[in-house]
């Protein structure tokens, strides 16, 4: 029989146990340790059968044990001290507030993503992308970053994974009720659920209510639309994560970007909370976020330009995506006609808005609208999240900046980082604590800085390799709980599962690949050629072991034919010992899987891998990396502690000859460096190389991979100067930058490099010489103080193309000449040998720009104008 009707019914604790209801709030339970051993000692049984989450815990717990732990003397002393360290973390001063001079860091910044991986106590996360959003929300805290997260709360969260006897991908949608969850609702003061609504087309409203979850120092809101006053189609707005179509995905995007943008004027309105200074859309899916504040403005009475100007100064842009294909693309009458007088944001021309996002570009597609172009056309700062990834943007999104060269494109990089509390094994920590004390230790997992890495040098060989073997123990134990459950699942009686015994050996080299499922991530590279699989599987001496996870999108069937190839594979009796695939790939899952494998295996398509943060987890536990040079393997990779998969760029454009000679190349490492490194062994008995492997990649990469070294870099180079910019754009100086913009557009047309001279140039030149350059220019309608003129010089290649390029500004010689020309004149100093060359342009130049290139504009010389564009000394 099926309950018609549900509801929570929450548990009455006594006065003395109070609180713990305050302690499950808050999701710093998540990554502290102290927190989760109290919530364990209340009821170990339930606390187990209820995956570790302490609303549900709190939930089920007897009356009885309840009553019994409010006499209990010792654990009230518990309760308390773990009540007081929360208080403590959440005012006192951190990281942050050291920093703070005055005003001179933001007062608050709003973080919006599409998805927040906190816990798998609060499913709402789908990948890489969610995981990175909940580790920076969690490093912002323990730094003491003001940060307010923005989000949506999806009813059914992402899927959940089984397979089918044949080894299909099936998709399952738990209900989630936000009464059962860590959030509570954000109240008005008389009481009632505080909302947000947004205009649909035809005059209609969607209405969404306002959830909080507290990670710790910072609140995430959450919005959600399954409120009674919405209609059917408006209830589903934030039913499942990435699903629906596209008109369902649009107005997911602007509840996000518009609603969040009310949701946090709310929230500061009703908790006193500083009102942001920066804005930061993580990914575009929020880019509607900054149509909302322009419209703030204009309610205020700054015209159109002058808002967006305003709002521009205080945007950061994040893309996380290395092609066009992963970006929201909408149809622009689809955008059209959710905007406008009978829509949202009335106040705004309909043309405005279109402008903002439309690929208008060399290249791009005229009818559409592109969220990351929104993004990059709203936000002043821009970035990628490896040094790779800053590269393949900024050729990426060249075409929204022409005349520039892609490296000069305003896109900048900061390299992901994850929360190392999060992911980091307690017994990890427990060595780290015995080694340099509990509080440096953590210190190092959260602030990060080698130094405080350098210890682990004086930790001895042995305790590494126990460790290492404990943890792969721990992985073995997990992964036969989780592989007899998915075959019950798949219909197998108990009589046929006495195999999962014996899976998984303790001692044998064990190799994780774990992620979402497209099909450039290469989830079957492995099986290439499985007959040479199958020999290092079952090598007689030097064996592997792989465990593999990971969930295909529902609607790529592609991405389900390679699961089912795996599983198969797996399937098969003479290797199924050896290797593994664990359906329902999540937070809980990962928090075993990194710490229990020697080897994190990536072979993504170079360089269509934006960073790639699993192998940066397994690092933080000793795991030791071989992947494919991409993301931030590209930019850390090191041979002493790791291996790169060569990459057959020359065989691109064929791609089954790419991936036989990149699988080849991964077979060979595994077989000839890999597994022979862990299993030689020196006179002590212990594998010393490999251990000496495992010590650098907590050496070298611990510091590096931190989400705290993450955060950081994004307050000091993109929020503060961010925060900076938009005091700065006061009304009257957002209508004078709209203005100067306005008037250099219109006169740029006029704008010319007539004339380039080198007094003392040669065909050749020696190291240190200085040349006198002087420079005809026009003007037009603009001053010497609208431009800059640079002289841009450097090594050229075979096709006189500048690389390394080096820009200096020359200055105006005196007043205009009779004809309106300027002459500028300035030094050249040649500072390397070899091929060099140089050009001369002009550039806009505003004391309120962030780039030179920020209006896409630029003059170069014509071949007409004296020595030409590119002028050579060889």
């Amino acid at each position: 029989m099926k309950a018609i009707r549900r509801f929570t019914v929450r548990p009455v604790l006594p006065e003395a146990l109070h609180p713990l209801s305050d302690l499950a709030r808050n999701l710093r339970w998540s990554w502290h340790a102290e927190t989760r051993d109290l919530f364990q000692s209340v009821d170990p049984e339930c606390w187990a059968a209820c995956d570790g989450d302490p609303v549900r815990l709190l939930g089920s717990v007897p009356p009885a044990r309840l009553a019994e732990l409010a006499e209990d003397r010792r654990f009230l002393r518990r309760l308390a001290a773990v009540g007081d360290d929360l208080a403590d973390y959440v005012s006192g001063d951190r990281w942050y507030q050291s920093r703070s001079t005055g005003s001179d860091l933001p007062a608050a910044v709003a973080y919006f993503s599409p998805e927040f991986g906190i816990t798998a106590a609060l499913p709402q996360y789908s990948g890489g992308l969610g995981i990175l959003a909940g580790d920076h929300l969690k490093a912002a805290s323990d730094l003491g970053v003001p940060l307010i997260g923005v989000g949506l709360l999806y009813r059914h969260g992402y899927f959940r994974q089984t397979l089918s006897r044949d080894g299909w991908q099936q998709e399952h949608y738990p209900v989630l009720d936000p009464n059962e969850l860590p959030v509570v609702p954000l109240r008005e003061p008389d009481g009632t659920h505080a909302r947000v609504s947004l205009g649909l087309p035809g005059g209609r409203r969607l209405q969404a209510r306002v959830w909080l979850a507290q990670v710790g120092r910072v609140p995430l809101l959450m919005l959600d639309s399954d409120v009674e006053e919405n209609d059917l189609g408006e209830r589903g707005v934030t039913d499942r994560l990435y699903g629906g179509g596209s008109e369902h995905r649009l107005l997911q995007e602007m509840l996000l970007g518009i609603g969040g943008v009310r949701a946090v004027r709310t929230y500061c309105r009703l908790t006193g909370h500083a009102e942001p200074e920066v804005f930061h859309t993580n990914e575009g899916h929020a880019g509607f976020l900054g149509l909302e504040r322009i419209a703030e403005l204009c309610d205020g009475g700054l015209d159109f330009d002058s808002a967006l100007e305003a709002v521009r100064a205080g945007t950061v842009f994040t893309t996380h995506t290395p092609v066009p294909a992963g970006i929201d693309r909408f149809d622009r009458e689809l955008v059209a006609r959710h905007f406008g007088p009978d829509a949202e944001l009335p106040g705004i021309a309909v043309e405005r808005i279109l402008r903002l996002g439309m690929e208008s570009y060399p290249g791009g597609e005229p009818n559409l609208f592109n969220m990351a172009v929104m993004g990059l056309r709203l936000g002043q700062r821009a970035n990628g999240v490896s040094l790779l990834h800053g590269n393949v943007s900024r050729e990426m999104f060249s075409g929204l900046w022409p005349g520039f060269d892609p490296d000069e494109v305003p896109i900048t990089s900061v390299t992901n980082g994850v929360h190392a509390p999060t992911w980091v094994a307690p017994e990890v920590f427990r060595l780290g604590a015995r080694q340099i004390g509990a509080e440096r230790t953590e210190d190092a997992l959260t602030v990060g800085g080698p130094e405080r890495w350098d210890a682990i040098e004086e930790i001895a060989d042995q305790e590494i390799w126990d460790l290492r073997r404990d943890l792969r123990e721990q992985l073995v134990v997990e992964v036969r709980e989780r592989l007899y459950a998915s075959w019950r699942q798949r219909g197998a009686g108990t009589a046929e599962l006495g195999w999962i015994d014996r899976v998984l050996d303790p001692d044998v080299l064990t190799i994780g690949f774990a992620r979402r499922v497209p099909s450039y991530k290469r989830l079957t590279l492995m099986l290439r050629d499985r007959d040479r699989l199958m020999e290092l599987l079952l090598h007689p001496e030097r064996p592997i072991q792989i465990v593999v996870a990971g969930k295909a999108h529902p609607a790529d069937d592609g991405g389900k034919r390679l699961i089912q190839e795996l599983v198969r594979f797996a399937d098969d009796p003479r290797v199924r010992h050896r290797i593994v695939f664990l359906p329902d790939y999540g937070m809980a899952m990962a928090q075993k899987l990194y710490p229990g494998c020697d080897v994190w295996l990536n072979n993504p398509l170079r360089p269509l891998e934006a960073c790639g943060t699993s192998g940066m987890k397994a690092a933080l536990n000793g795991g030791l990396n071989l992947s494919v040079r991409d993301g931030w393997w590209d930019e850390w990779y090191q041979p002493d502690f790791g291996w790169a998969i060569p990459t057959a760029d020359g065989a691109a454009t064929d791609e089954d000859r790419r991936d036989d000679l990149e699988a080849h190349a991964l077979y060979e490492l595994l077989g000839q460096r890999v597994a022979p490194r862990f299993y030689e062994r020196g006179q002590g008995g212990l594998p010393d190389r490999w251990i000496e492997m495992v010590r650098r990649t907590l050496m070298n990469l611990g510091p590096k991979v931190l989400a705290g070294r993450m955060v950081r870099e994004y307050v000091e180079r993109l929020y503060t100067p961010a925060a900076h910019a938009h005091r700065a754009m006061r009304p009257d100086t957002a209508r004078e930058l709209a203005a100067w913009k306005a008037r250099v557009r219109a006169a740029w047309p006029g704008v010319t490099v007539d004339h380039v001279e080198t007094p003392a140039a040669a065909a050749t030149a020696e190291l240190g010489t200085t040349l006198a350059l002087r420079v005809r220019v026009g003007l037009g309608e603009l001053a010497p103080g609208d431009v800059e003129v640079q002289a841009v010089s450097g090594r050229v290649d075979a096709d006189d193309r500048l690389a390394d390029a080096t820009a200096t500004a020359l200055k105006p010689a005196g007043g205009p000449e009779p004809d309106g020309r300027w002459v500028y004149e300035g030094p050249l100093a040649l500072d390397r040998t070899g091929p060099y060359g140089y050009t001369v342009r002009i550039l806009p130049a505003h004391r309120l720009l962030a780039s030179g290139a920020e209006l896409g504009l630029v003059a170069v010389p014509s071949q007409a104008a004296g020595e030409g564009a590119g002028v050579l000394l060889r």
